[in-house]
């Protein structure tokens, strides 16, 4: 097989192919074991057709289609890697000639990875702030663990207020006619968490046990469900039930309770230990992150958008996967938030492209610095995998194989190396200083 490939402008270029007669003949047979089960042709069975009465009662020409489907997968995949290109869409195929006893030639307009051009991306400055655990902090998360460890007591003889959860029936209706899923008996709703349509749980607040309203609201102009969006819908609303929040008190029996500590001077000197390491873990990756947006400003690539778009695809398989794992999934939060997949994915268009420029140019410095993940470094992520998910490393290794995905751990701690090794060659200064920096460009622009 011959292939070359010949760029011609940008990302693009055109990938041409020459196969042998000879594999031109092997997937005409193959096409022919393939077609030959379904051919009717009178005095023989289905697929008992000798292939010379086919050829002469249908012609080999029926053969073609089939032929191209069988061979053009696999020749198009070795010209790829002959040629050494990274496409990152679907090819535009042109068939020039596919003929029994001939050659097969095609033609294929590739779009492949861009070429990116790097910029200074060792000794960034990176604003560093102090890495500290105030008392106020300790108390806020003591305050969080609270509500984790409240429990919902019934309230008999006062209004609901917000964080109040109510259990109430509704029945909606647009013009005195209901709508589908708009009626739900005892649903539990806790005021102030914006789960209903707007201004509906606002007027729940205020409302006591056993009381009876009209709740007026209109539907969102961008509605997922076109025949409600922008309406007034009515729903006739009863309270059964008022369950507020009981906060346990914080002393040394919520200690015990919550931790393995017998006091709440303790817990409390163990919560400033976790905090400040999950300050300092956060702190890092907000360096990470400024030194890989300082070394992509500095770079010069041109996206196709095809990779922005594979990129949203990615990104709302990843909301999805997280909406499942909190109970959810995405077509209920459409129909919560009143948006459509459309509205999600220009959301993430932006956040897309910036993933895709942030990989880009973190290849091509992997490849400056010859930065590789070694064995050792790879087996540490399937170790670790395998202990996250109960599994042996060997289990994980498999799975990753079968989906493909092998080689794409191996290009994830590629990245975690490369993003090190920027931080390792970055410039760390106090943050003050960069305000100040920013001041003195201000007075220096206004003099």
């Amino acid at each position: 097989m011959k292939a070359t490939w010949e760029k011609i402008e940008k990302n693009l270029g055109v990938l041409e192919v020459e196969v042998e007669a000879e594999r031109v003949a092997a997937a005409l047979d193959k096409a022919f074991q393939k077609v030959v089960k379904k051919a009717n042709v009178p005095g023989f069975r289905k697929g008992k057709v000798p292939r010379p009465i086919f050829e002469a009662r249908f012609g080999v020409e029926s053969l073609y289609q089939d032929a191209i489907d069988i061979l053009l997968p696999e020749v198009y995949t070795e010209a790829v890697e002959q040629t050494d290109i990274f496409p990152v869409d679907r090819p535009e195929v042109d068939v020039e000639q596919f003929a029994k006893g001939q050659p097969f030639k095609f033609k294929a307009k590739v779009t492949v990875k861009p070429e990116v051009t790097l910029g200074n991306y060792k000794g960034l400055e990176v604003p560093v702030e102090p890495v500290e655990v105030t008392e106020e902090e300790i108390n806020q998360e003591l305050e969080r663990l609270q509500q984790r460890h409240a429990e919902l007591v019934v309230i008999d003889e006062e209004a609901a207020q917000n964080g109040d959860t109510v259990v109430i029936d509704f029945d909606g209706s647009v013009d005195g006619v209901p709508f589908e899923g708009g009626k739900a008996e005892r649903y539990s709703l806790e005021l102030g968490s914006g789960t209903f349509i707007p201004g509906f749980e606002e007027q729940v607040v205020g409302l006591a046990t056993g009381d009876f309203k009209d709740v007026t609201v209109t539907f969102p102009e961008t509605y997922h469900a076109e025949d409600l969006a922008g309406k007034e819908a009515v729903f006739k609303v009863k309270v059964h039930e008022i369950k507020r929040k009981q906060l346990p008190e914080l002393d040394d029996e919520f200690a015990k309770d919550v931790s393995e500590f017998d006091t709440l001077a303790e817990y409390k000197e163990d919560l400033k230990k976790e905090l400040l390491s999950r300050k300092e873990k956060d702190s890092k990756a907000a360096r990470e992150g400024i030194v890989v947006e300082k070394a992509s400003e500095n770079a010069e690539v041109e996206i196709p958008q095809s990779m922005v778009q594979s990129e949203v695809q990615n990104m709302v398989r990843d909301f999805d996967n997280r909406l499942r794992s909190q109970g959810m999934n995405l077509e209920m939060f459409l129909s919560f938030s009143g948006q459509s997949i459309e509205d999600l994915q220009e959301q993430m268009k932006a956040d897309a492209e910036k993933r895709v420029r942030n990989n880009l140019v973190l290849e091509q410095i992997a490849k400056e610095e010859n930065i590789v993940a070694t064995e050792e470094e790879v087996n540490k992520e399937l170790n670790d995998m395998a202990e996250a998910y109960k599994r042996t490393p060997e289990e994980i290794r498999n799975i990753l194989a079968a989906n493909g995905s092998l080689g794409t751990l191996n290009e994830d701690v590629t990245l975690r190396k490369t993003i090190e090794f920027l931080l390792e060659n970055s410039k760390e200064v106090p943050a003050e200083k960069k305000e100040e920096a920013k001041e003195e460009s201000t007075e220096a622009a206004a003099e």
